[in-house]
C-alpha cells in the first residue's frame, strides 16, 4: 500500500507543479524577456561630429558601450511588444546620421517613420513594413519602418557618433510623437508595438 502512496502522492505534487509554473513565469514576464537577450559584447566609443538635437547621446572617446545582436521576443497579439521609444530625426542633415537602410533615403519630420533595434529590425524583413505603436495614455499610431536602430556598431560618422541602440528600441520621427500626444522633450517613453 505504501509503494503505491508515494507514487500517487508524487504525481500530484507534479500536476500541481505543471499547473502552477506558468502562472510563476506569467508573473515575471520583464524577467523572461531580459534573460532572452544578451548582451554579445561592446565596443569602444569614438567622439566626432555628433548632432546634439533631439538630446541625442554622444560617444566618449575610451567608454565602452554595450552591443546586443538580438532583440526581446516579439509579443504576438495582446498586448503587443514592450519597448522604449525614443525621438529621432530621419531629415537629411537630422540628428538620425545617414539616410533610411531601407530607402536610401531621407524623410521630413511630419512623416510617421520609425526604426527598430537590430533583432526586431529582422535583418531588413521589417523593411517598408509597419508597426502599431501604442502610449500608455491609450493613444497609437501606424508608422512605416524605414531604418534599423543598430544593436551593434555605433560611435561613428554613419550613426551620428551615437553609442549603439539598446536592443529594445523603437526610435520613432517627432510626427511619431505627436500622433501619440507625447512631450518630445521627454526623450524616451514606455510605449508597446506590434506589426501591422
Amino acid at each position: 500500500m505504501a509503494s503505491t502512496t508515494i507514487p500517487r502522492r508524487l504525481s500530484y505534487a507534479l500536476l500541481a507543479l505543471a499547473a502552477i509554473l506558468p502562472l510563476a513565469l506569467g508573473a515575471f514576464p520583464h524577467r523572461a524577456l531580459l534573460q532572452s537577450c544578451q548582451s554579445n559584447g561592446s565596443i569602444r566609443g569614438k567622439s566626432g561630429t555628433c548632432n546634439t538635437d533631439n538630446d541625442s547621446e554622444c560617444c566618449e572617446d575610451g567608454k565602452r558601450y554595450t552591443t546586443f545582436a538580438c532583440s526581446p521576443p516579439v509579443v504576438a497579439g495582446g498586448g503587443g511588444t514592450r519597448a522604449t521609444l525614443t525621438l529621432n530625426s530621419f531629415a537629411d542633415g537630422g540628428d538620425g546620421g545617414g539616410a533610411s537602410s531601407c530607402t536610401g533615403t531621407f524623410f521630413d519630420d511630419d512623416e510617421k517613420v520609425v526604426a527598430l533595434s537590430t533583432g526586431w529590425f529582422a535583418g531588413r524583413s521589417r523593411c517598408k513594413k509597419s508597426i502599431v505603436i501604442r502610449a500608455k495614455n491609450g493613444r497609437s499610431v501606424t508608422a512605416k519602418v524605414v531604418d534599423e536602430c543598430d544593436s551593434l556598431h555605433g560611435c561613428d560618422d554613419e550613426h551620428n557618433f551615437e553609442p549603439p541602440c539598446a536592443n529594445n528600441i523603437v526610435d520613432g520621427s517627432p510626427a511619431v510623437w505627436k500622433a501619440l500626444g507625447l512631450n518630445t522633450d521627454d526623450g524616451e517613453v514606455p510605449i508597446t508595438w506590434s506589426d501591422a
